[in-house]
């Protein structure tokens, strides 16, 4: 039973009574530090030595007073002596240690007087005997108690997770695999933790039974932990009188994580070295929402995985993006407007207490650990505000401690995940436990497990939902559902996930196009139809733009699902390294209306977001009217609009494309040929200036054809080429081998719009190309487009539609005729001095642009190289364009969206759109 504050500062002052009068160093200070350590109910014998011996510079040996490797350095003086001097000779040590005996604290007494200094922090705290009881938060690393603040990619988080990995790799060796390796770990794992934070009695009595009562070539130690095991599930009225004392002081700790009997693992001299080494770490320090990600990471066999350890893991300020904007900033405002009304604060803790945290796709488990913690710092308080209102009535502040695991939920497909987030659950409940202890001096210790989080190994694309609650619960709200389901492209997707997708979306027109992400607002919103429950999920961005929109929301807008709560776009981002790079948002929806509406901007995906409050949040993450959804048009929207096309695809296997040496090598012996060479552009050469080449063969004849022997070579490799074909369109385009297999060049000058193009660049380089210029399907094309029309896509406006309704491959724009140019409200009506303003601004960025003929339009879009005037032509296009909109200008991109998607609304609506 871990000892209560108020019971550790009676002890102190007992302490401090009894050691009054001591004076002599060599007569008492052993004794004064065993009874000590009795303070906090340890035994120094445990964990300490006196008189350790060691090396010191210039050859000269010396004797540490007391040692506790890895922890505590004292170096103890007769009364009145020198302190800084004691200090100065503790460090002469170091030089003389190994570096996993190097300790973190250095303390120094002459009985009355203590110095103690955190090598860590810097931290320097003086203190009398007599004011012991007032400074024993300083001594928490003995007990466990202490405060400790947790930093993403610790490095304490990743060499831990490092060397469990290590030892899972060295027994998988000997062919202890499996699940019995995987729950084996987690065992060890809850026991190294228990260890430095007070769950067992005394501290490091598991690494005491290691490294004091097995062999040193390991023989024995898969046996010990195999019964150390046991005893942790065996309640202490029912084991064994004749066993050891030692081992029957271990808490029992029930939960079922000991409950099942597991096979003996072998060990040997290495790995029980491996074990050891385990301990040098404070595991008291390790943040169960991240370490559970690394701990997942060293078990796979994966290199991969082990190369990115530290990026397996969700960083917490993106988890309390979703948290906050869910649940959390409401309960703690409604808190803030209590504060003063004790009956109010008492509704409200049973409020907290009363409420069902639910993640299905939880893996292992950190959006619901620090989804708990949080639930359990605002209780914490609530009871603070609880006893200052009313300090004679709390006897016992467990009482009012109501917040517990089994308000969790979670569904884990794969069993070695789950079992690691039902694990950092009950680590969390602890480390919260002391928090509360500390704060109010009560030992409370959730031991032996009673309750534990619900974290159910199924697949939550196959299991029904509300199930899992009781109707009152969801009637009332008191679920809340959030997490980061998985991101899987549909090229990546097992068989098995693809028939999940099919099950879950069989019903849903157009439901091919859906990402795997999207099953789980499906299935979210069958729980919240007809509920007050609320849900936030992170999901990749694709979601919220292009084709994907309309088809997914259609489906929850029948169902009445509205948005509270829009992130956009933003890179999810660890502090990881070949880390890959998502984007994505995180939207909150709810069954019903809620008035509290916040979109979060990004003004790039890598910034701090701008909170703003909003009256509606439609489905691209913009404020404007919910039930506009753009979907596919073959014309465009707007009248006088010129028609666009997909550039030429050759359907050839390569055999009509050439290289730049190819073309030339070709010329050299066909130099007839040369007229029937044509450049050949996707979007990547168009950008980025690279030379390719195609046989545009239109026109010529059977003779010209005989006398070139190296082209109708070709032309025969793409009649095989097609004739080999499944698809019954591809071989009848054999029978003409000399054309593309889809003809769309334009007969004039065009307007050339390359299909993909980086999210770095402000705006899609588009341009004029002549006939000549052969376009492939990576492009698209406006046959006979003028200044205008280039002017309107050039522009921020159109930008920002492209942006918003446009998909995305990885962050770049994929530009669409059917969704993005066909749908995209152009300015009413513009004659004039407008369009003469929007036609010139145009020529002045071509003009712009010419001026570098050496440069690409990679180089001339790139934000770093982009050349000053250019960036003036295009803001002056900017303003010229707005001004066809409406007068006054638009300030940033929401504005213009919202702008857009009213005109949009205003188009559509004689159409029936919406």
């Amino acid at each position: 039973m871990a000892i209560s504050q108020s019971e550790l500062r009676v002890r102190a002052e007992q302490f401090a009574r009894e050691w009054a009068s001591a004076r002599s160093e060599r007569a008492d200070s052993q004794t004064f530090w065993n009874e000590f350590f009795q303070i906090f109910g340890v035994s120094r014998r445990r964990v300490a030595t006196f008189e350790e011996p060691v090396n010191m510079l210039g050859d000269r040996r010396g004797s540490i007073d007391m040692l506790w490797p890895g922890v505590l350095i004292v170096e103890h003086k007769s009364e009145g002596e020198d302190l800084d001097r004691a200090h100065a000779q503790a460090i002469d040590y170091f030089p003389g240690l190994p570096e996993s005996k190097l300790p973190r604290f250095v303390l120094v007494s002459d009985f009355h007087r203590f110095r103690l200094h955190d090598l860590e922090t810097g931290q320097h705290n003086d203190f009398l005997l007599t004011h012991l009881s007032k400074n024993l938060n300083l001594f928490g690393f003995i007990t466990g108690y202490r405060k400790v603040a947790f930093r993403e990619t610790d490095p304490v988080n990743i060499h831990a997770a490092a060397t469990i990995g290590q030892l899972h790799d060295q027994l998988f060796d000997t062919g202890f695999r499996g699940h019995a390796l995987e729950i084996f770990l987690v065992r060890i794992v809850y026991c190294l933790f228990a260890d430095d934070t007070g769950i067992f009695q005394t501290r490091d009595q598991f690494h005491f039974q290691i490294a004091e009562r097995s062999r040193p070539d390991g023989g024995d130690l898969g046996s010990l932990l195999s019964y150390i095991f046991q005893v942790l599930n065996i309640p202490s009225g029912q084991r064994p009188q004749a066993m050891d004392e030692d081992l029957k002081t271990l808490p029992y700790v029930n939960g079922g994580l000991f409950s099942e009997t597991l096979p003996i693992p072998t060990f040997n001299v290495h790995t029980r070295n491996l074990l050891l080494a385990s301990f040098e770490f404070d595991w008291s320090t390790i943040s169960p929402a991240i370490f559970g990600s690394m701990f997942q990471a060293v078990m796979s066999r994966d290199p991969e995985q082990r190369h990115s350890l530290g990026g397996h893991y969700t960083s917490e300020s993106n988890i309390l993006k979703v948290l906050r904007g869910l649940f959390l900033d409401d309960l703690n405002a409604e808190f803030e407007s209590i504060q003063h009304d004790l009956r109010a604060l008492r509704a409200f803790n049973d409020k907290l207490s009363s409420l069902k945290l639910f993640d299905p796709a939880c893996g292992c488990g950190n959006f619901l650990v620090i989804a708990y913690r949080e639930l359990r710092r605002l209780e914490n308080k609530v009871l603070e505000r609880i006893v200052a209102l009313q300090p004679q009535a709390i006897s016992d502040i467990s009482i009012l401690c109501k917040v517990d695991v089994d308000q969790l939920t979670g569904i884990e497909i794969e069993e070695n995940p789950a079992a690691i987030a039902e694990v950092a659950t009950w680590i969390t409940d602890h480390q919260m436990n002391q928090q509360l202890n500390e704060t109010f001096g009560g030992s409370l210790t959730r031991l032996p497990l009673t309750k534990s989080a619900r974290i159910l190994r199924e697949n939550a694309l196959r299991r029904n939902w509300r199930e899992l609650f009781q109707a009152d619960d969801l009637a009332a709200g008191r679920v809340l559902v959030f997490g980061n389901p998985p991101f899987v492209a549909k090229a990546n997707r097992s068989d098995s996930q693809n028939a999940d997708h099919d099950l879950v979306c069989s019903q849903i027109r157009g439901a091919g196009v859906l990402d795997y992400v999207s099953c789980w607002f499906i299935k979210a919103s069958e729980v919240l139809d007809g509920t007050r429950v609320k849900a936030a999920f992170v999901a990749t961005n694709s979601i919220t733009q292009g084709e994907q929109v309309a088809v997914l929301w259609n489906v929850l807008r029948r169902r009445g699902m509205r948005i509270f709560l829009a992130h956009r776009t933003f890179k999810w981002q660890n502090e990881a390294p070949n880390q890959a790079a998502v984007f994505c948002v995180i939207v909150g929806f709810a069954g019903r209306d809620l008035s509290n509406k916040r979109i979060f901007e990004y003004e790039s995906p890598d910034s701090v977001p701008v909170e703003r409050r909003v009256s509606r949040i439609s489905p691209y993450l913009i404020e404007a009217d919910e039930n506009i959804l753009v979907t596919s048009r073959t014309t465009p929207l707007c009248e006088g609009v010129p028609e666009i096309r997909f550039g030429s695809m050759p359907n050839d296997g390569g055999a009509l494309l050439l290289t730049t040496s190819e073309r030339d090598e070709l010329l050299g012996e066909e130099p007839g040929a040369r007229r029937f060479v044509r450049r050949f552009v996707g979007s990547k050469e168009f950008i980025n200036g690279i030379e390719r080449y195609c046989l545009w063969l239109k026109g010529v004849s059977p003779a010209e054809l005989r006398r070139m022997p190296h082209v109708l070579r070709r032309v025969e490799q793409v009649a095989e080429h097609r004739r080999q074909s499944d698809r019954v369109q591809t071989q009848s385009l054999a029978a003409t081998p000399t054309l593309f297999g889809e003809d769309r060049q334009p007969a004039s000058r065009y307007i050339l719009i390359p299909s993909a193009s980086s999210e770095n660049r402000r705006y899609i380089p588009i341009g004029f190309a002549e006939p000549e210029l052969i376009a492939s399907n990576l492009c698209l094309t406006i046959a006979g487009g003028d200044l205008f029309t280039f002017g309107i896509l050039m522009s921020g406006m159109h930008m920002a539609w492209v942006r918003t309704v446009g998909g995305r491959l990885k962050g770049d724009y994929r530009y669409s005729n059917q969704i993005v140019y066909n749908n995209f409200p152009w300015p009413r009506e513009i004659a004039g001095r407008a369009r003469q303003r929007v036609i010139d601004a145009a020529q002045t960025v071509l003009d712009a642009r010419s001026q570098y003929s050496d440069a690409t339009l990679a180089d001339l879009y790139d934000p770093l190289t982009m050349p000053p005037d250019l960036q003036n032509a295009h803001a002056d296009l900017d303003r010229a364009v707005e001004r066809c909109y409406r007068q006054t200008l638009f300030t940033k991109d929401s504005e213009r969206l919202e702008y857009l998607f009213a005109l949009y609304s205003e188009y559509v609506a004689p159409l029936g759109k919406l």
